[in-house]
């Protein structure tokens, strides 16, 4: 089985909506959303590939376009240019970009993600996160959670797994710098690999008031995700901290006014 990277740039085709999508997009989006989480749990009982996350992922992401959800992806063949793993930057604004990220960069390697303990407890989802061996913190003790992301993130590297950072760690619709850490500056340098920066603006997934994992779902909102250049981290890494956090505020202030 292999999957193809996305066209670049990438654009949602159009779509002819159903009817219940089109007044009850909330609804239409989880439905498909469950069945695809659904079913990928249970195929995780025959032992889950790399490939087939991303296989997953894609089928997602379809089903997101037939509910009304709208991609575009720009700049994939800077990870085309890659020539070993790398630590992805980017900021974090909803549970979308964990949903898409394995279909989007898969094809160019294997990765894991550093993700919140508790997601890996997920009825069903935990599943399929247990499967791709994640790099899970508790965020509670940042010493703790530091030394575990600089241990496992450098096991996966050597390996050739490219981790996935997302330095902000609250979901938030736009860019905190005083939140944004450079953990994953110091696990680029400490590993020897470059860091791959990614802006990205999923607010089409809403957060939700009670439950921040399900909040409404707005398909007039574009899905986006853009790639930076590679960066090399020389020196203490400041330089290129700040380079990757104006990368993505210059990226969401021209979404803002697209």
């Amino acid at each position: 089985m292999n999957i193809a990277p996305f066209d670049d740039p990438y654009n949602s085709p159009e779509i002819k909506i159903d009817p219940v999508s089109r007044l009850f997009p909330s609804l239409g989006f989880y439905a498909r959303t469950l069945a695809i989480v659904c079913e990928a749990a249970w195929r995780t009982r025959g032992g889950y590939s790399m490939e087939q996350w991303a296989v997953d992922s894609r089928t997602f992401m379809r089903r997101a376009e037939a509910a009304g959800v709208r991609f575009h992806i720009e700049n994939t063949r800077a990870l085309a240019r890659l020539d070993g793993p790398c630590v992805v930057v980017a900021n974090h604004m909803s549970t979308m970009e964990t949903f898409c990220m394995p279909g989007i960069l898969v094809p160019y390697g294997p990765i894991s993600f550093v993700l919140k303990r508790s997601l890996t407890r997920y009825p069903v989802f935990s599943k399929v996160a247990n499967a791709m061996e994640p790099i899970a913190v508790d965020r509670v003790n940042p010493r703790e959670d530091f030394k575990i992301v600089m241990e496992e993130g450098q096991e996966r590297l050597s390996r050739g797994i490219s981790v996935i950072v997302f330095p902000q760690t609250t979901r938030t619709p736009g860019l905190d710098r005083a939140a944004f850490n450079s953990i994953g500056i110091k696990l680029a340098k400490k590993a020897g690999v470059p860091v791959m920066p990614l802006a990205l603006k999923t607010d089409a997934w809403g957060v939700g008031s009670l439950i921040k994992d399900y909040g409404y779902i707005r398909p007039e909102l574009p899905a986006r995700f853009c790639f930076g250049e590679p960066v090399t981290v020389r020196g203490a890494g400041k330089n290129e901290h700040e380079e990757i956090m104006e990368f993505i505020h210059w990226k969401l202030m021209s979404w803002r006014t697209a």
